[in-house]
């Protein structure tokens, strides 16, 4: 007993009880999968609360110094049976949410097992074991503060399921204060179920209908670079229209409705009233029911898919081992499963992230389940190692699609630190895995700014030509992509006749009531849908430098570059009249081994005359104002690491019409000698002496940023980058951090200048690299159901030779790869 309290009297200033904001993370180690649950258990320190395996406690009692910590090890057991549990035992608890249990939603099973949970203080470095029930004979000020500890960690919820809540939580939106009366402007203004495109840039996708004016813009720009251009919210500044619906979103049931007077998405029960107003009829919809033989076809169409996708029917053997490794279902988290099995299985991110985990895992903060590079490095070493691939335990009475589920992980930390700030991923709603897959990369580019970047291998250079019809002359501009996006030309189906027969079948058996016959998928050559991404485009309303006015262009796309891993997104998601979302049910029979040579940009030709590179007036006949320079256009570029002034340079020549064409004109001018030269407007007496300036940073922001150790100079560059948004700065600093030392340490010992310093520091541009464009299929992401907001993802990869499904936890040698009915694909390149 002495040495117990010795023991506990060296460590009791370092133990502390949880208050209400501390995360407790009792469930998962955080460099590790292992739980309470593994063979060693789970150690929490008793001072952060962090929670480790037997294989890194040490190595947190080295960094730390810290001693103290509460072992947590539970023993699954059968479960008795209700009939025999006492009359004491509480009610098991249901599942309340909705979304749970539903398409759209997962399942929660019903629990097969107890656990018997094993309690005791583990003092490092002696490993010196105090029970739970140990403290009797201590003093009372000992036994008290240590009992009042070890009960608060054990009765808080842990951080993972306070995640859970919070991300469920966020489901339960209020109704605006606006929806009863919001005002409509007689604009005349019709909005189309499809074609559209921000009004103040060129962007396509996250668009938002200010339901007051009508006006169509872009969203917000997340913090990871992605996201829209801030039009919508601007709009909101300059009019006060409040409330603004998602396009894309609109469905019988509802839509996603932003406040930006509240600052949250809402409800608003007029919804159809007011979408009515720009002719988005929701009733109509409504009206429209499908019939019993309409929701026969649909079930139909559905299990074929589904069945054929999971590869249902077939038993598969199941895999286990390194590489092998299947991933718990969070709630709708298939779609992340699905593309970071993917990832990890292409070299460069296992070089990146799990060869070098050592290191990076050495680096970690003090708080590593916030630090991006270890949750990504311990996700790829869970996913790699085999360690967690084992089969899951059975009671013996296992279902025959149950056979090949592994217990496998859960990357709650990963999902939580990736969703963390963005509107969709930070929610348990199921999400595209193409736009999660962009917003992977976008944050891997966020953290690799100085280091080796493993998403070179995705990135291309897209070359497009733009040609004037009434100069012929053209323009050739470039941008980085890391995704082809194929559209599907329903008109090419080989299998027209067939469709019609199955369309007058339909239509015979619904007339009779009978069985409705068997359904017939749509057949589209591949090589129909590779020549509808290189038919040009037509551009209306072009501004044609050659003319000097508005014009008609034809832009063609080509591949300027060819990545080491080609991805392909199937544009199958459509929008049918009656506005409802709707996805094409089509077979593409995609070729094992792919030659997209004849796509390769070819430049400036001898015949062609080059359009003038000279600025568009920043106001045109049928503008009312001349706009100020687009700061979140320049801001976009700046923090993808080209220097300020070719930015602002680059909206200023593009004429502030958007993001992309401005990256095109860096992309075309990097190699300019005034490249990153202060902007110089014909006719004035200095630098951009006509662009107007953004407002001095307030003094709060800069005090604040100023106190987490960056000097005023620092500061006010990275409010001035940001357009003096404090939580953009802050975010920009530390990703210019290198940047930012390397430039102070220039200009104390050289005495050079911040604009000197700053252009040779920046980097010039993504790097890509290039080679031959002959691919052959390497792995694929399937969706089932009606649109990406619901359903489920699984993915095939090519592993040894052999292809191989993942469904989440259940790994298996694939019989049958549905290579024809996937949504996104991803190629390898042939070596030459």
């Amino acid at each position: 007993m002495a040495e117990v309290s010795e023991a506990l009297l060296s460590v009791l200033p370092s133990i502390r009880v949880p208050k209400a904001g501390d995360r407790v993370h009792k469930d998962e180690c955080a460099f590790s999968f292992d739980t309470p649950e593994s063979d060693g258990g789970l150690y929490i320190c008793m001072n952060t609360f962090l929670g480790f395996g037997k294989r890194y406690v040490d190595k947190h009692y080295e960094k730390t110094g810290q001693r103290a910590y509460l072992h947590l090890k539970k023993t699954r057991k059968a479960k008795e049976d209700d009939a025999n549990s006492s009359a004491g035992d509480p009610p098991r608890k249901k599942p309340t949410r909705l979304a749970i249990g539903v398409e759209g939603g997962f399942d929660i099973p019903e629990e097969k097992y107890e656990y018997d949970e094993h309690v005791k203080i583990v003092v490092l470095p002696e490993y010196l074991d105090i029970p739970r029930d140990g403290l009797e004979g201590l003093p009372d000020m000992v036994k008290d503060r240590v009992s009042s500890a070890i009960e608060a960690i054990l009765t808080a919820d842990s951080a993972s399921r306070k995640q859970e809540v919070q991300a469920w939580d966020g489901e339960v939106r209020r109704v605006s204060r606006h929806a009863f009366s919001l005002q409509q402007l007689q604009s005349g203004v019709r909005i189309p179920p499809c074609g559209w495109k921000c009004t103040k840039c060129d962007m396509r996708e996250n668009l938002w209908l200010n339901m007051t004016d009508g006006t169509i813009l872009c969203g917000r720009r997340y913090f990871d670079g992605s996201g829209g251009n801030n039009h919508a919210v601007e709009h909101y500044r300059e009019t006060g229209y409040p409330l603004a619906v998602k396009l894309g979103t609109i469905t019988p049931d509802g839509a996603d409705v932003y406040s930006y007077d509240e600052d949250d998405m809402v409800l608003d029960p007029n919804l159809a009233e007011h979408l009515a107003h720009f002719g988005i009829d929701m009733l109509k919809m409504q009206k429209t029911d499908k019939t019993m033989t309409e929701l026969e076809i649909d079930m139909n169409q559905r299990i074929g898919e589904w069945e054929l996708i999971q590869e249902s029917g077939v038993q598969l053997k199941p895999l286990y081992g390194p590489g092998y490794t299947g991933i718990r279902n969070l709630g709708n988290s298939c779609y992340l499963n699905s593309v970071v099995q993917v990832l990890f299985s292409i070299p460069d991110f296992q070089r990146k992230y799990v060869d070098k985990i050592e290191k990076i895992f050495r680096n970690a903060p003090s708080d590593p389940t916030q630090d991006f590079s270890t949750q990504v490095a311990k996700l790829g070493h869970g996913l790699l190692s085999g360690e967690y691939s084992k089969p899951a335990p059975s009671d013996g009475e296992q279902q025959p699609d149950q056979k090949g589920v592994q217990d496998g992980i859960a990357p709650r930390m990963f999902k939580s630190l990736v969703g963390k700030g963005h509107p969709e991923f930070s929610t348990n709603r199921q999400q595209d895995a193409q736009e999660f897959f962009l917003h992977f990369i976008n944050m891997v580019e966020r953290n690799c700014r100085s280091s080796e970047n493993p998403n070179e291998v995705f990135r291309f250079l897209v070359e497009e030509k733009l040609k004037c019809l009434a100069t012929e002359k053209v323009k050739y501009t470039q941008r980085v992509d890391y995704i082809m996006q194929l559209p599907v030309p329903m008109e090419a189906a080989l299998n027209k006749d067939e469709l019609l027969e199955y369309e007058e079948k339909k239509r015979q058996a619904e007339a009779e009531k009978q069985p409705l016959p068997e359904l017939v998928r749509a057949k589209v050559p591949f090589s129909s849908c590779l020549e509808a991404y290189g038919t040009p485009e037509q551009v209306d309303d072009f501004w044609s430098t050659a003319l000097q006015a508005k014009s008609v262009a034809l832009k063609t796309t080509r591949f300027a570059s060819f990545p080491d891993y080609l991805v392909i997104q199937i544009k199958k998601f459509t929008f049918g009249l009656d506005w409802v979302p709707k996805k094409l049910d089509v077979s593409i029979e995609m070729p094992e081994e792919l030659d997209i040579s004849a796509l390769q940009g070819t430049g400036l030709q001898p015949e062609e005359e080059e359009m003038p590179d000279i600025a568009p007036p920043l106001v045109t006949p049928d503008e009312p104002k001349a706009p100020m320079l687009d700061e979140s256009v320049i801001t976009q570029l700046v923090e993808m690491g080209f220097p300020m002034d070719a930015c602002r340079k680059a909206v200023y020549y593009t004429g502030n019409s958007g993001a992309e064409a401005a990256m095109n004109w860096v992309m075309s001018h990097m190699d300019d000698p005034d490249f990153a030269n202060p902007l110089v407007l014909p006719g004035s007496s200095g630098p951009g002496s006509t662009v107007a300036c953004p407002d001095p940073p307030s003094e709060d922001s800069m005090a604040t940023i100023v106190s987490m150790g960056f000097s005023r100079d620092q500061a006010m560059k990275a409010l001035r980058a940001t357009n003096n948004s404090l939580e953009r700065a802050v975010d920009w600093i530390f990703s210019h951090i290198d940047d930012l030392d390397a430039e102070a340490a220039m200009d104390i010992s050289e005495g050079r200048s911040a604009a000197e310093s700053i252009s040779e520091s920046v980097p010039v541009g993504p790097k890509v690299r290039d080679g031959p464009g002959k691919y052959q299929l390497f792995a694929f992401i399937s969706h089932m159901g009606t649109s990406t907001m619901c359903g489920h993802y699984v993915c095939h990869i090519k592993k040894d030779g052999r292809w191989v499904i993942y469904n989440d936890q259940k790994v298996c040698a694939s019989e049958k790869p549905p290579k024809d009915l996937g949504y996104i694909y991803f190629y390898q390149r042939i070596p030459s």
